[in-house]
């Protein structure tokens, strides 16, 4: 008879100091930040800009990140919910974050930035692209350690029993993310990035590996409760949402653009 690994239940409660705790999930997202904050500071001399612009078009795109992903999520995910209920959109700490939300979030926050400097959007878009995949896996992290959207059941010898996903082992759908969306999508972005490439094409890679990981990973993860059913089982939510990405993520690739560097944008 198989035995599988049965996941601790973790608290998701870090530290918790009367009012204020810190959480793991929390702390991925700092983890990511912090990470993304060094790595953009060693690619500082390839841009025209100073180490205050960068600070602030990383602040932009945190902001990004944490009002699309919220937004995102309660309405690709719990439309319904936000329906009856429109202060959930606030209730930030019950829970839940969309990814397709914050790359939204993050686009909008670049083309605000790009703005304010005057500078061409995919100049900040190509440079910031390369620094997504890190917050991504570190997301990912934590959303294993709080043993939460867990696989599809399984018996890969690998499978894990997660707490409150009932008796049967399932997919570390969470860790196949992290692998392929943190660490082949930034070593692969990073790779790609290192060299003068199209105007775009850097972003356009982005999308495009992305979308392409998500579809796929998204057939060994348990789609949300709310959302079974959803397109009589075909496509989840994260595939369709995925799909947009991965055309315009083709088109970046494809159109014809000149070869420039991230100071000859300026």
């Amino acid at each position: 008879m198989q035995h599988y690994m049965t996941f601790p239940a973790i608290d998701p409660i870090i530290v918790e100091l009367g009012p204020i705790s810190l959480r793991w999930y929390g702390l991925m997202y700092l983890v990511g930040f912090v990470a993304a904050w060094f790595l953009a500071k060693k690619r500082l001399s390839t841009t025209p800009w100073t180490e205050e612009q960068l600070s602030d078009l990383l602040f932009y795109g945190f902001l990004g990140v944490i009002l699309g992903g919220r937004i995102g999520y309660v309405l690709f995910y719990q439309f319904s919910h936000f329906i009856e209920d429109p202060i959930y959109l606030f209730k930030i700490w019950t829970g839940g974050m969309s990814f397709h939300g914050g790359l939204l979030g993050v686009i909008t926050a670049m083309a605000l930035y790009a703005r304010k400097i005057k500078a061409p959007f995919f100049q900040v878009a190509d440079f910031i692209a390369p620094l997504i995949p890190i917050g991504l896996g570190a997301g990912r992290i934590g959303n294993f350690i709080n043993a939460e959207l867990w696989g599809r059941t399984t018996d890969v010898p690998w499978a894990i029993i997660f707490p409150n996903a009932g008796p049967l082992p399932r997919h570390p759908s969470q860790l196949y993310e992290f692998l392929l969306e943190g660490v082949v999508l930034f070593s692969l972005l990073w790779w790609f990035s290192s060299k003068p490439r199209k105007k775009g094409a850097v972003a356009g890679l982005f999308l495009l590996a992305y979308g392409c990981f998500r579809v796929f990973i998204e057939f060994f993860r348990e789609p949300d409760v709310q959302m079974q059913g959803i397109y009589d089982n075909i496509l989840t939510q994260g595939q369709m949402l995925s799909v947009p990405m991965i055309l315009f993520g083709l088109f970046l690739l494809l159109r014809k653009a000149p070869v420039i560097s991230h100071k000859e944008q300026a």
